[in-house]
């Protein structure tokens, strides 16, 4: 077996059966990817409505599409809505199989609009991801054991091969160096202008503290966060992927407390697709309930 296959083999598990666990894990991480979709429409929407006057970062579409006349005429919070509505129809299989790319293609428009200002997150973006594999899955692989298998594989792949090309950019944009403490040192300072800018106030934590008390234990913080991001591949392996994903999650609470940047959403995704929990649910359910199976 060529090692491709054996990744595909852990990602996707073709030779397991599909447990009743698995149906209703998989409709409950697809509402909450739902959930989050048009709360990130909406919030977007009522931002780019209220706020953005003029395009100061083309991102994506927004290239070839003058994403400036969505700032008027509540064509944002119109955009909004449609997403809404068709998020609901392929929630609830109610439309063709294509529709979620639909919906990938009006919240991608969203995304762009909002952000055209030059700010750009980063959990919007594991949520949008989500929709993508979503609408490809729904698309190409409707079945009823593919579609969960090829969706939460694929996003799992796409989890691990992120963290560990994050690795590597730093690698290549920053050098062997990136590590140096006086690199979080200059962090620190800018997130606490944006704190102090807003609160009037800043009051540096215990673990800021510590790495700005020390260049050493500064470096030792990022290298550890650095070499967590390294080893992001192994959530491709199925026994591996528990203690990875807790190590990772770990690392983001680390980033929270280190240079204020949280990633609510991200953090939530990863607990849910990061751990079996399908196996939590085979303990105490014998069968999915009908409406699951029509929905899945």
């Amino acid at each position: 077996m060529k090692w491709h296959e054996r990744i595909g083999k852990q990602l996707f598990e073709p030779g397991r059966d599909q447990s009743p666990g698995e149906l209703i894990f998989f409709k409950c991480f697809e509402l909450f990817v739902l959930v989050w979709t048009i709360s990130y429409a909406w919030d977007w929407g009522i931002y780019s409505q209220l706020r953005n006057v003029e395009v100061v970062l083309p991102l994506g579409m927004a290239n070839y599409i003058d994403v400036s006349l969505f700032f008027d005429h509540n064509l944002a919070l119109i955009n909004a809505a449609l997403i809404t509505v068709l998020a609901l129809f392929s929630f609830f299989r109610a439309g063709p199989k294509w529709l979620y790319m639909v919906v990938l293609v009006l919240f991608h428009m969203q995304y762009v609009i909002r952000y055209s200002q030059g700010e750009i997150p980063h959990s919007q973006n594991l949520i949008g991801m989500s929709v993508l594999c979503f609408a490809i899955g729904a698309w190409f692989f409707p079945g009823k054991k593919e579609m969960p298998r090829f969706v939460m594989g694929t996003i799992i792949f796409f989890i691990g091969l992120g963290y560990t090309s994050a690795f590597f950019a730093k690698l290549i944009g920053t050098g062997i160096n990136w590590y140096d403490g006086r690199h979080l040192w200059l962090w620190i300072s800018e997130k606490s202008i944006d704190i102090l800018s807003r609160e009037g106030v800043y009051n540096p934590n215990f673990l800021q503290q510590i790495a700005l008390g020390s260049t050493a234990a500064a470096s030792v913080i990022l290298l550890i966060g650095w070499f967590t991001e390294l080893i992001g591949f192994t959530m491709w392996w199925k026994k591996l992927r528990p203690y990875t994903t807790t190590l990772i999650i770990g690392m983001h609470f680390g980033i929270t407390l280190t240079m204020n940047i949280r990633f609510d959403a991200f953090v939530m995704q990863l607990i849910l697709v990061g751990y079996p929990w399908y196996r939590l649910i085979d303990r105490y359910i014998v069968s999915a309930p009908v409406l699951i199976k029509r929905w899945v």
